[in-house]
């Protein structure tokens, strides 16, 4: 039988900067996806990269007294750096400046938007985002100031490449309605379809290249560079081969998830779909839209001096501490806060003295009763009911969480079953006269039927979290697998 596909991507990461905790969450919740797939059988193929062209990548580079080729290969390494760290399952990471593969894909799909009569020539007037690195309309300005980034436009005027989008927005209004690109949440969706409402202009799709050096060039035209959303957008088709060896993306195309932040909405939601139309290439099935990592309250900037260091964090608490707390604190489609304080409270709480806990405590009790069941044969003997329908019960919730993209409530509905093995443990008391129950064939055998349950449910919690903390997942099966032995300690508390 033939296995369903599931092609995910993050958005690729802008290289005008080392990576942060954003855009570690980000590729985390695509990894949650691409992990749980996995299990389900599913062909998956995960990719991430780094977008390395435009004009404040080239400033970036030259602050840094170093060129753009350079500058990017530095940063690119890093982002590749923090997938390991991340503990990432990607497939692929492709890069915009990869000449082999991604520019001829660029290439080949400008020269079809314009054998399509999509692409075409003329002055503009207007107020541009150095920040956005886009023309700005007047629906995305507050106060004369860019809505994303609060900074004053440059009025700017030039003879560049537009994108006839305008063409395909009914198309586009259509397939949005109808879910066939379904925006989660319900709130973005309504956002892109006010825009249309409101209108969406043609886009610039190149600049002069005297003013963009650092970009592709158009074909047949070197006085224009292609323009960072026309270069970018195309990363989730190059890196499937599209314009050489196109085997791999006639087998994922098209994307069945686009992960990306709020910030870069329009662009997935409406120039990404239009070019793909006037490819004749079929749409994402699924953008799924993230907010903000705010730090007490205040956005993160480097001008505040309140950015988070990813690697700093994981060198400090742990790869799937720091993978736990964005997946479960954060809820996945609103903005949310960090602190160290609600970091280490919420690590305290529900891992040193909740999944921890719990192993230990079982393990230990395990080990005393000489416990020697084999993982394969961890079956609940249905002697509790109330249990076993309480790990139905989460396993229900789990699966309908996170099918909805709400990874914090699939790892709540594991929490309550942590939570009601510990309620378990202190019903049954297996522990109670530990010398007498290893002498009492009977007592022994009772507190082994209370323990087996409970390693059961620890095999159930183990495999719940293997998309999501798959390190601890390991973990813990060793820790149950044949002779149970109590390990050391799966997360010491602060």
């Amino acid at each position: 039988m033939a296995k369903n596909k599931f092609y995910i991507t993050t958005s690729i990461a802008y290289t005008n900067a080392l990576p942060h905790i954003g855009f570690a969450m980000e590729s985390i919740q695509a990894d949650v996806l691409a992990r749980y797939h996995r299990i389900l059988g599913d062909d998956v193929f995960f990719l991430t990269g780094t977008d390395e062209h435009g004009v404040k990548i080239a400033k970036a580079a030259n602050d840094a007294g170093k060129n753009p080729q350079d500058f990017v290969d530095g940063i690119s390494a890093r982002f590749m750096e923090l997938n390991k760290v991340l503990n990432l399952s990607n497939d692929d990471f492709i890069r915009t400046t990869d000449k082999k593969r991604h520019w001829p894909a660029v290439e080949k799909i400008w020269k079809e938007l314009t054998e399509n009569g999509d692409i075409y020539k003329k002055k503009y007037k207007g107020f541009y985002c150095a920040g956005c690195e886009a023309f700005i309309s007047e629906m995305d300005l507050a106060g004369g100031k860019c809505l994303v980034h609060n900074k004053e436009l440059e009025l700017m005027e030039e003879e560049n490449y537009f994108f006839r989008i305008s063409k395909y927005l009914a198309e586009i209004e259509k397939l949005i309605v109808s879910d066939e690109i379904k925006i989660i949440p319900v709130a973005r969706k309504n956002e892109v379809l006010s825009i249309i409402k409101q209108g969406f202009e043609d886009v610039s799709f190149s600049r002069f290249s005297e003013k963009l050096q650092w970009g592709i060039p158009v074909p047949g035209d070197y006085s224009q560079r292609i323009y960072v959303w026309a270069d970018a957008l195309s990363n989730y088709v190059s890196a499937l081969g599209y314009g050489g060896k196109d085997k791999k993306f006639k087998k994922y195309w098209p994307a069945d998830v686009h992960c990306i932040g709020k910030d870069i909405l329009k662009f997935h939601s409406l120039i990404w779909p239009a070019m793909l139309l006037s490819l004749d290439l079929e749409v994402p099935k699924i953008i799924f839209v993230h907010g903000f990592i705010t730090s007490a309250g205040q956005k993160m900037s480097k001008s505040l001096g309140n950015t988070v260091d990813p690697f700093e964090l994981v060198s400090k608490y742990g790869t799937d501490a720091v993978r736990y707390y964005l997946l479960r604190e954060i809820t996945a489609t609103e903005d949310g806060d960090f602190t160290y304080e609600k970091f280490e409270e919420r690590y305290n709480s529900d891992l040193a003295s909740g999944i921890g806990n719990l192993l230990a405590r079982v393990t230990t009790m395990a080990e005393k009763l000489n416990l020697k069941p084999k993982i394969s044969n961890l079956k609940n003997t249905n002697q509790n009911l109330k249990f076993n329908e309480k790990i139905i019960e989460v396993n229900a919730g789990y699966k309908n969480a996170l099918e909805n993209f709400k990874f914090n409530e699939a790892l709540k509905a594991v929490w309550e079953l942590i939570g009601f093995c510990d309620k378990y443990i202190e019903e049954q008391k297996p522990w109670t006269d530990d010398e007498l129950r290893i002498n009492n064939y009977e007592l022994r055998i009772k507190s082994g039927d209370v323990i087996s349950d409970l390693l059961f449910a620890l095999k159930n919690i183990a495999e719940l979290l293997a998309p999501f903390l798959p390190e601890t997942s390991e973990k813990i099966i060793k820790q149950i697998k044949g002779k149970i032995k109590k390990g050391e300690l799966l997360f010491p508390r602060i």
